[in-house]
């Protein structure tokens, strides 16, 4: 059995985000920058899965700038078998993403696709939904559990009533959520191992997909500032400022 898992290149969460000065976009000049969290829980549950016994090889997709080969040398350290690179400097768009990933699926046919249910950047939690529907495959989304049995993938997902059981015929997309489970370290043994697998590189017009923009972002501002609360002195005083300054009743 075959697992193939993506992983993006995001600017990392505990960086403090910075709006460039021309206002286009995000400052990621200089800026630290690792493993989307989501698909690290992506790539841990594959390994698990393969530890299990339950699969043979994992490939670790990553799409963008050169420098997401060190995402992928991560992914590998952490258990993955073989890598591949699709280069470009273009930002690419959900759909983008899913069209390359779909062109991947053709030519590797695995019997599973997991990913993360979201990227930290740009939050859009649309990639695992478009490459399903591109695929014609099943999809669980933002899985808490994930269990192989007889050619099913049982996929456990919190909602707002509780917990939803999927049972979904392979091959199939699984996007995953946090309580998944908790990714491992690499070990230094293991890193240095990576370094030797091997990461095939491809290009979008190699898959041909048109990657073209078709989004436009007019401008990125910072928040604005929250104003410092004040402590009043009674219930009467609290609501004369709720009615006449706030004038939210």
């Amino acid at each position: 059995m075959k697992v193939l898992v993506a992983v993006k290149r995001v600017v990392d969460y505990n960086v403090k985000i910075r709006v460039k000065t021309d206002g286009t976009g995000v400052e990621t000049a200089g800026v630290k920058m690792s493993m989307n969290p989501f698909d690290e829980i992506a790539v841990e549950e594959a390994v698990r899965l393969k530890e299990a016994g339950g699969v043979e090889e994992i490939i670790v997709v990553s799409l963008g700038v050169a420098q997401a080969q060190e995402t992928i040398r991560t992914a590998l350290a952490m258990g993955g078998d073989k890598g591949i690179h699709v280069e470009t400097d273009q930002v690419l768009e959900p759909l983008a993403v899913a069209k390359l990933l779909k062109a991947i699926v053709d030519k590797e046919q695995p019997d599973l696709i997991v990913l993360g249910k979201q990227a930290i950047d740009d939050d859009s939690n649309q990639t695992g939904q478009m490459l399903a529907a591109l695929l014609g495959w099943p999809q669980g989304t933002f899985a808490s559990k994930l269990e192989l049995t007889d050619g099913k993938a049982n996929v456990t997902r919190e909602i707002d009533g509780g917990l939803e059981t999927l049972s979904l015929n392979m091959p199939a997309v699984v996007t995953t959520d946090l309580r998944l489970n908790m990714p491992r370290y690499a070990s230094l043994p293991n890193i240095m191992k990576a370094k030797k697998k091997v990461i095939e590189k491809l290009t979008p017009d190699e898959l041909g997909v048109d990657i073209s923009p078709r989004l436009t972002t007019l401008g990125v501002e910072q928040p604005a500032t929250r104003q410092a609360g004040i402590i009043v002195a009674d219930v009467t005083e609290l609501i004369d400022k709720l009615k006449n300054e706030a004038k939210v009743i």
